[in-house]
């Protein structure tokens, strides 16, 4: 993909590497998984950092960079954490307008970046104008397997602009062997330059939940059970389907389906159907929740419900089985993979879902303690090693 008159790192052999990680496009809070992801990847490179003077930590970063991350208004505020551990400056721009961002992606980045040794860009795009040796971000190529649930516009901006950054990178990261197929056949790349670095979740997850019987007056949910759904309302996420179930199988009149996350294109369809199905009772809409609130929905959920028809590497299930909700999961896309055998994963058909419930809770205590050993495989730090790979693949 990289043609050998390629800049290389401008530091010093020995000497650190300064990276500029693109993160324009990382609104708060309106990206979805992808931000957790990226966030998460930087966390993970401080804690490696940190980790260096303490050689008997068992975990050590195998290059040594200094990451400057470039986002837009209020990123530092919604990620204190990582402001308090990562370099972050703020353009300008609020990231909502794409045609502003692509702007400044092409103007402002381009002279912010140019003293630094590598460019990562983490939204799946690369800028006409930009400096070289390039990691690009591929969450996934949803847009080439479900066109239909996109608008006109972006399905010709990403079917453009998505080959040309493959082409320009010298490295793309993916988030899962599945998407790293799919990139692979769908651009022509080199397998060699696409390289997989798995979501990580970060030490303090479950650290500050809020408790159960806060949440369960807060968001009316009763006292009995109740089941998790943490998902914007894209088409793809399932809702509507995980409402036929519960409106045909799933008749508790006391478990309540919490619905978390923003609205998305199918938004008014999941509205209307949960009145269609009498089911306004039995379905809790919390919108967007603070990470804590996450956290302890899950740490109290008879399960985690996840039918996405596709995902890139599917997040909230590492996240529930993490936090000790039991998970069942589609058979779609990488999430077979991501769940290995901690979760109850079944196909898109009603009648297969009819029994789940009953299964989880027949099969707890050991789908919680698999569901935890899997999660370890996911730390911050290992997707941050991960990372580092990509990051010296594209300096060698």
């Amino acid at each position: 993909m990289a043609s050998s008159s390629r800049h290389r790192s401008r530091a010093a052999p020995g000497s650190p590497v300064a990276v500029a990680v693109n993160l324009l496009f990382c609104v708060p809070g309106q990206v979805g998984g992808s931000e957790d992801y990226l966030v998460r990847q930087m966390l993970g490179l401080a804690e490696l950092a940190a980790a260096s003077s303490s050689p008997d930590c068992g975990i050590s970063a195998s290059l040594d960079v200094v990451p400057t991350i470039y986002a837009p208004q209020g990123f530092a505020a919604a990620h204190p954490d990582l402001a308090d551990a990562v370099h972050v400056v703020e353009a300008p721009i609020d990231g909502r307008s794409r045609p502003k961002r692509v702007l400044y992606d092409n103007t402002w980045l381009f002279e912010q970046s140019s003293g630094s040794g590598l460019i990562h860009h983490g939204g799946g795009t690369v800028p006409v104008r930009g400096h070289q040796p390039i990691v690009l971000t591929i969450h996934d190529l949803q847009y080439r397997t479900f066109p239909q649930y996109f608008s006109r516009l972006k399905r010709l901006y990403l079917g453009h602009s998505m080959p040309r950054s493959a082409r320009r990178a010298k490295v793309i990261a993916v988030p899962s062997e599945y998407v790293r197929g799919t990139v692979i056949e769908a651009y022509d790349v080199d397998p060699e330059d696409v390289v997989v670095v798995p979501h990580g979740m970060e030490r303090r997850l479950g650290r500050d939940s809020t408790d159960e019987v806060t949440l369960r007056t807060r968001y009316a949910l009763g006292d009995g059970p109740i089941i998790v759904l943490p998902a914007i309302t894209h088409p793809h996420k399932g809702h509507r389907f995980l409402l036929e179930v519960m409106a045909t199988h799933w008749c508790d009149p006391a478990l309540r389906l919490v619905l978390t996350g923003g609205r998305g294109m199918a938004d008014a369809d999941v509205e209307r159907e949960i009145v269609e199905r009498g089911l306004s009772d039995r379905v809790v809409r919390t919108g967007r929740v603070s990470r804590a609130d996450r956290d302890g929905l899950l740490q109290m959920a008879t399960a985690m419900t996840f039918p996405s028809e596709y995902e890139g590497f599917g997040a909230p299930v590492i996240e529930a089985m993490a936090l000790g909700a039991p998970v069942i999961c589609s058979d779609r896309t990488c999430l077979p993979d991501v769940a290995g055998d901690a979760a109850v994963v079944l196909p898109l058909e009603v009648e297969a879902w009819a029994g789940a419930l009953d299964a989880v809770v027949a099969r707890r205590d050991e789908l919680v303690a698999a569901g935890r050993e899997r999660a370890k495989q996911f730390s911050a730090a290992r997707s941050a090693q991960a990372l580092l790979s990509a990051y010296e693949l594209a300096l060698s």
